[in-house]
């Protein structure tokens, strides 16, 4: 049973508080009660069509992403945004780098904007970004962005969160497009290159039709939309193919097949966290530890008969 203080918090959320949606998240980010806020909401989630954003650094994902939110503000959407900053070696929180973008949304109630701190996670998310999109999901936003830290080819963690899938380029990265194909190039659902004024746009749409053309034929083939997010330019267009996807999984039974592979993966995620908890906890407080790190130096025992007798323990 949940204590008093997280019922008063979750009831304001459900009220519309952002105050209290601030401080759940920080619950989930960094308590231990965070298991008890993710069950108590449970059934208020599963409602927001969650948008990933991500790309190289300097690509423009925040001006991006506050043009999009200035769009589906102007439909009455309200809008959730979990930006993943690289974390300070000091503090640990969020570096907020160039968040001074989307603060222009910081006085309009529709719109919640949460920085966390990737903490060193590779992949460009936080290990909390799950937890943060299901209290914003129970607070009512119809669209949640995550904006990732932008770390290139291993950005792929993104899949496991949202929806759909923006991936921004810009004109004359070249070589860079080729160097990353084998990687994020194939977890875009909508590409959009920005600072389409510049040149060489012609080439970078050029090459992201030639790499999709490597791939299965059978699969959706993802959409690409040229803007200039500094000038407005553009944006009604990506709407447009941020919407036909999230049309195209809804009529082809892919929506709730997608939600269910990534509920599947977070599942195994969390189990996965446990146990890796539960032998930490096993190490800490066996002190026949030394004594198996013995036998195994000594090859009396191998590596896999020494991981069974753990594990044996943690299944007790």
């Amino acid at each position: 049973m949940i204590n008093g203080k997280i019922a008063n918090l979750i009831e304001r959320l459900y009220a519309g508080d952002q105050i209290a949606a601030a401080k759940l998240i920080t619950l989930v980010e960094s308590s231990d009660q965070k298991e008890d806020v993710i069950q108590a909401i449970s059934n208020r989630t599963g409602n927001a069509y969650v948008v990933g954003i991500t790309g190289s650094p300097g690509v423009g994902k925040s001006t991006l992403t506050d043009k999009l939110v200035k769009k589906l503000r102007s439909l009455n959407y309200k809008i959730g945004i979990i930006a993943v900053d690289p974390t300070s070696p000091f503090s640990g929180g969020a570096i907020l780098g160039d968040r001074i973008r989307l603060q222009k949304h910081s006085t309009d109630d529709g719109v919640f904007i949460r920085s966390m701190a990737s903490r060193g996670h590779l992949g460009g998310i936080s290990t909390a970004t799950s937890d943060g999109v299901k209290v914003l999901d129970a607070f009512g936003c119809d669209y949640i962005f995550i904006e990732t830290v932008g770390v290139g080819q291993s950005e792929i963690e993104i899949i496991k969160n949202v929806d759909t899938t923006i991936l921004i380029l810009i004109p004359g990265m070249g070589d860079e497009i080729q160097a990353i194909k084998a990687g994020i190039m194939e977890i875009a659902d909508v590409f959009v290159v920005n600072k389409a004024d510049k040149d060489g746009v012609g080439r970078t749409v050029l090459e992201i039709e030639m790499l999709q053309n490597l791939n299965d034929i059978s699969k959706y083939r993802a959409s690409i939309q040229k803007v200039i997010a500094r000038d407005n330019i553009g944006i009604d267009e990506l709407v447009k193919k941020i919407k036909d996807h999230e049309s195209h999984l809804k009529n082809n039974d892919l929506f709730h097949k997608n939600r269910k592979k990534r509920l599947e993966m977070e599942l195994k995620q969390s189990i996965h966290d446990k146990l890796l908890k539960k032998t930490a906890r096993i190490f800490e407080e066996n002190y026949e530890l030394a004594s198996l790190i013995d036998d195994l130096y000594n090859s009396k025992k191998d590596i896999y008969s020494a991981a069974n007798s753990i594990i044996s323990q943690i299944v007790k």
